[in-house]
């Protein structure tokens, strides 16, 4: 067992110093070199657990999607009406966005780049499915616009990463009634 757990902290340690060297530098600036070190561990180690760069980044972005989307859909069931299924689900997304930063800023760089690659792409957007069941409900229900779920996406969920971005700038503070006014912008974006 304590062998298992030393494995475990190796590993964590590495996605740990991956996830902080490409905030803060960029996948490029992000050597495995460099990784190693930030880990305490010997470059040798990294591929005992990775192939390579590629399938270290590719494994911490399907760890954080699949942590991210825990958060989201938190509470959420399909009993709920559409509308408070997705207000439930909005909230959860700001709350991870506003308190898991590091994790919210490494997804939003994945989104805008094309440092993972299309396998892994694909396999994170099944972490969406719960959403994209819901807005497809609502628009059998004919409560949400007919739009692709792209649309729904960019006009619900992303506008929270500018939104954290600008806090985090100390351009605003999110406070409660901002997220509400947020919220509700969204809604009324995609709503019939």
């Amino acid at each position: 067992m304590a062998i298992r757990q030393k494995c475990n902290k190796k590993r964590g340690a590495l996605l740990s110093a991956t996830l902080s060297l490409v905030n803060n530098q960029g996948f490029h600036a992000a050597p495995m070199s460099k990784i190693a070190k930030m880990a305490s561990v010997s470059p040798a180690t990294i591929y005992i657990y990775f192939e390579n760069k590629q399938d270290l980044i590719n494994t911490l972005y399907l760890e954080v999607k699949a942590a991210f989307s825990a958060h989201a859909f938190k509470d959420a069931h399909e009993d709920l009406p559409v509308k408070k299924g997705f207000e439930l689900i909005w909230y959860n997304i700001a709350d991870f966005k506003l308190n898991h930063v590091e994790e919210a800023a490494f997804l939003s760089q994945c989104d805008n780049t094309p440092m993972i690659d299309e396998d892994s792409r694909r396999e994170g957007l099944k972490h969406l499915q719960p959403l994209l069941d819901l807005w497809e409900r609502g628009q059998k229900e004919g409560i949400i616009k007919p739009l692709s779920p792209f649309i729904l996406y960019a006009y619900t969920i992303y506008p929270l990463a500018f939104l954290t971005l600008i806090q985090q700038r100390n351009f605003c503070q999110l406070d409660n009634k901002m997220l509400q006014d947020s919220f509700l912008a969204a809604w009324d974006s995609i709503k019939v």
